[in-house]
């Protein structure tokens, strides 16, 4: 492959197994079943710069075998080929002369090293590209010399003793100085805390009596509504009673005019009858005059009939029409009441399903939302979003210790057994994102910020106490101390009492004695009792603190299947009434259809009675029955008449006596609802004022709170301070047993303790090494004259090491200097490089630290911020990486260079500028020879002599050495 030639180069230059990044050894470079790998390098040798070229000539070469246990052999020969030398050294030496570094990227940058050239792990390993040489190591000289006697050292260690004893004491006296100074802070602090507490006094008895007034006000409303509640039904049941018998009488007024009208149309038809036959009086009378005589007797009888026949249909038509509005009724306010019963039914099942999966997680009851809130804060606290994990929901926190006063407990906190409580408001603001993640539909659970504390308020001088009911307080079994805390500061559960029975409630709480400190009572039904007042529980059972959860479970499903029943109930009823009412629509149309044929006849009848009438002569005898059913239709017409006009004076009695009863009760209610509308502004104030209450009552106990432990902390520290003080005087008492002087120390205890023990060690330990004295004086004088010698040397090197100073502050001089230049130059040149495609840059060297920092920006680079390389794409990374090495090249000086794979993750555009750049490099640096390995296509490079492509067959893991055709001794 292609990097096997610059392996090849790297290896044979001398440069180690690990620099290529392809093996960790030279033997995993031979082929397997190889004895040998060989490789050959010829090197130009010419100019003023040759090396000995009078060996070598023009041409070096470098012959190099590799075995196959990794051991190399070098020959370097001359243009001819003979041997010159076999001596790696003498490899060394042409590199240095050259200037060849194959372990330097800016010479040869290998495939490895391309990737990995910027985003390298540190900016120091970028800087130490630069840098040729290092300091390997400090040379540190530690002497001992002990000229002290071993009595010395003892008086040393009593002085140190008595330092020690003296240094405890002022340890002691710099603890007590700021415990005093604290303790007169803290107890000046302590007004704060006072006013602030009567501040909030003051708030609280204000804020209770806008309450009791608001709660006055609307005592008053409700009396007024409940006074008009009575006097409002009783009008509404006049009004209806008063239009049921006004709709009768004009029922009856109806029926009576219809029999006016046809009465009176009978008259007129039989006047007109009689006035025919008075006219045909004297005419002959036949048998066919009486056959029509009877057929007219016959169709008058049968349009009687139909008459009465048309007025019972008209009748009917009536009582179908207002059967089939009754049933439209009926079906909507039916289809109102089914979808009620739906909804109840949804909310049942979602009750049962949370019931069902709190068999095994009692958390479900609290709603389906719950379990997922609790994993989502649990998951924020593990990566340390709340400074302090909040606690909720609150129901979910206490137990009763009676299962009994479940509902009265739920009625007592309401929307509180949902609530979480935060420490803080930060802690609250994560919170709010979770929920709101959590409940996106519907409420939100309440959250309380109350600071969290560890121990349980002192209720005992504020508490309700009955010797036979307990307070909510106590009714409960919490295990938290933040959840007690909070159900008192929000709702004051050590002030409400628990009676089971609703009888005994009323008299406890309104018997003129009510329990101290108690505000009001909860029964065992949810009922809610004041000294004045008295408030139902909508609901029948608990919710949430239930312990069966079977018989809960049981009772809902008890409760759906009766819901089930209503709704099949309802379907049945719906389902009657619509057949009903089909029934009554195809009657009133068979109704319709009747009086209409009815009609239809009547009018063929009349006029074919009036064609009979025209034709026919009556006699005179015909007359007189005429007549007689004249006389008896006038007086029934007289008789109708008088019922007609007192069923009209009945109906006008009845409609003033409904539209005066309409009027009553239409002003009554308007009273009514006015007063309601009163009420609803102070309900809201009172609910406002209550919540002002309470949160006065928080603010004051809790600065009564921070006052106590604010004197208990005094308290504390005061007792500290006395126990400080006592350890003060007898550390003062031992000090002045040691040294009865009092010394000024000004070393630390420890430090003293410390120098105590290695001088206590090193005196035992000349004590037990302390050996004959001529022994110890003969050694005495032997390092003596050793150390004069010694002293001699280095009086002698000072002079040679002064002068070396001088030399190497000028060559380090001029080293700055030029570093300074080479920065300079290497950030231009990688300034107008990256310039080329539309990036900039940034270059950063601290030489103090041995950094070098890069950043890069592609496209518009003056709209934003410059990147760090870690952050740039692969084919951007490619392209700085070229512009960086290329820019490097300009400062640093070697024959050849070598690129493996620069453009691997160049696009097009970034490969044909990177190419671009570096032939133009090359070009302008004829003198150089510059080596480019790469995968890609070269076919767009222009036709130049100066330009050498070779192009590599696929490799053959087989092969031993790569043929690149006829070399060019250049």
């Amino acid at each position: 492959g292609k990097s096997a030639v610059l392996t090849a180069l790297i290896v044979a230059l001398g440069g180690k197994a690990h620099t290529t990044n392809r093996g960790s050894s030279l033997k995993g470079f031979v082929k397997e079943g190889e004895s040998s790998a060989d490789v050959s390098i010829t090197l130009k040798n010419r100019g003023r710069d040759a090396y000995k070229p009078e060996v070598f000539g023009q041409s070096i070469i470098v012959d190099l075998r590799i075995s196959s246990e990794g051991l190399r052999t070098y020959k370097l020969r001359n243009k001819t080929g003979h041997l010159v030398s076999s001596k790696k050294e003498e490899l060394i030496c042409i590199l240095d002369h050259f200037n060849i570094q194959v372990d330097n990227p800016v010479s040869i940058l290998t495939q490895e090293m391309s990737k990995h050239f910027l985003h390298s792990k540190g900016e120091g390993d970028k800087y130490k590209t630069l840098q040729e040489l290092k300091r390997k190591y400090h040379e540190k000289e530690e002497r001992y010399k002990n000229l002290a006697s071993l009595d010395e050292m003892q008086q040393k260690l009593d002085v140190l003793k008595n330092q020690m004893a003296w240094a405890l004491v002022a340890e002691v006296e710099q603890g007590v100085k700021p415990m005093r100074e604290r303790i007169t802070a803290e107890e000046k602090s302590t007004v704060k805390y006072d006013q602030k507490v009567e501040e909030w006094e003051g708030k609280v008895q204000e804020a209770n009596r806008i309450s009791q007034q608001l709660q006055d006000q609307l005592e008053g409303v409700t009396e007024r509504m409940q006074q008009l509640q009575p006097q409002c039904a009783e009008l509404k049941s006049r009004v209806q009673e008063r239009n049921r018998h006004l709709k009768t009488a004009e029922a009856g007024l109806h029926r009576k005019k219809t029999n006016l009208r046809d009465l009176k149309k009978d008259k007129d038809q039989l006047n007109k009858r009689i006035q025919e036959l008075k006219q045909s009086i004297n005419q002959a009378n036949s048998a066919d005059t009486q056959a029509r005589v009877e057929k007219m007797s016959h169709i008058q009888a049968e349009l009687e009939d139909l008459s009465f026949q048309d007025s019972t249909l008209a009748q009917q038509i009536d009582q179908f029409n207002q059967a089939c509005s009754t049933a439209k009724e009926r079906l909507s306010r039916m289809s109102r009441e089914k979808q009620d019963l739906l909804h109840a039914m949804e909310s049942k099942q979602r009750q049962l399903a949370a019931m069902e999966e709190s068999r095994n997680n009692q958390i479900c009851r609290f709603g389906e939302q719950m379990p997922g809130l609790l994993r989502a804060i649990d998951e924020a606290d593990r990566r340390g979003q709340f400074k302090r994990k909040p606690v909720g929901p609150l129901g979910f926190c206490i137990r009763l210790r009676d299962p009994e006063l479940g509902l009265a407990v739920e009625s007592c906190l309401k929307a509180l057994m949902l609530a979480f409580c935060c420490d803080n408001h930060a802690d609250e603001r994560e919170l709010q994102r979770i929920m709101s993640r959590c409940f996106q539909h519907g409420r939100r659970p309440q959250i309380i910020v109350s600071t969290f504390t560890n121990t349980l308020y002192n209720v005992s001088s504020r508490a309700a106490s009955h010797p036979q009911y307990p307070t909510v307080l106590q009714a409960l079994d919490i295990e938290n101390p933040v959840v007690a805390n909070c159900l008192i500061d929000m709702r004051g559960i050590e002030t409400i009492l628990l009676i089971k029975n609703a009888a005994e409630a009323r008299r406890v709480m309104q018997g003129g004695h009510a329990p101290r400190n108690c505000r009001e009572a909860f029964t065992r039904e949810g009922d809610q009792v004041y000294n004045n007042r008295y408030y139902s529980c909508e609901q029948n059972r608990a919710q949430y603190l239930t312990k069966d959860v079977e018989e809960e479970i049981r009772h809902l499903q008890s409760a759906l299947h009766s819901q089930r029943t209503q709704l099949d109930h309802f379907q049945q009823d719906m389902q009657q009434i619509n057949e009903d009412s089909k029934q009554n629509q195809t009657l009133l149309r068979r109704a319709y259809e009747d009086q209409k044929k009815a009609q239809e006849r009547c009018r063929k009848l009349q006029a074919e009675l009036t064609e009979l009438q025209n034709v026919e002569e009556p006699q005179s005898e015909d007359l007189k029955p005429l007549e007689e059913e004249l006389e008896e239709l006038s007086s029934r017409i007289s008789a109708c008449q008088v019922e007609f006009e007192a069923a009209r004076k009945q109906t006008q009695t009845h409609k003033r006596e409904y539209e005066e009863a309409e009027q009553l009760y239409r002003q009554e209610r308007e009273a009514f609802n006015s007063i309601a509308e009163e009420a609803e502004p102070i309900k809201e104030q009172l609910s406002n004022s209550d919540q002002e209450v309470a949160r006065s009552k928080h603010h004051k106990k809790h600065y009564e709170d921070k006052r106590k432990t604010h004197v208990e902390m005094i308290e504390t520290l005061k007792r500290d301070l006395n126990v400080k003080e006592q350890e003060l005087q007898a550390s003062i008492a031992k000090a002045s047993e040691i040294c009865p002087e009092r010394l000024d120390v000004r070393r630390t205890a420890k430090s003293l303790d410390s120098e105590i023990s290695r001088l206590k060690h090193k005196i035992n330990t000349q004590q037990d090494q302390q050996g004959h004295r001529d022994t110890i004086v003969r050694h005495y004088h032997e390092a003596k004259e050793n150390f004069n010698n010694v002293a001699r040397q280095v009086k002698g090197l000072e002079a040679f090491i002064r002068q070396l100073s001088e030399i190497m502050n000028t060559r380090h001089y001029v080293y700055a200097e030029m570093r300074m230049y080479l920065s300079v130059r290497c950030k231009y040149y990688f300034d107008s490089m990256l310039s080329q495609r539309g990036y900039i840059g940034k270059m950063t060297f601290d030489h103090k630290n041995e950094t070098l920092s890069i950043s890069v920006q592609p496209g518009e680079g003056g709209k934003a911020a410059l990147s760090d390389m870690r952050s740039l794409s692969g084919g951007e990374r490619s392209f700085s990486t070229v512009c960086f090495v290329l820019s490097l090249w300009a400062i640093a000086e070697a024959p050849f260079r070598a690129l493996d794979e620069f453009d691997v993750y160049m696009d097009m555009v970034n490969r044909r500028i990177s190419m671009d750049m570096m032939l133009k490099i090359a070009a302008s640096q004829r003198y150089r020879q510059f080596i480019f390995l790469t995968p890609q296509s070269m076919s767009s490079l222009p036709l130049n002599n100066m330009i050498r492509i070779l192009r590599l067959n696929d490799p053959d893991r087989s092969q031993s050495t790569l043929s690149f055709g006829q070399r060019d001794p250049e």
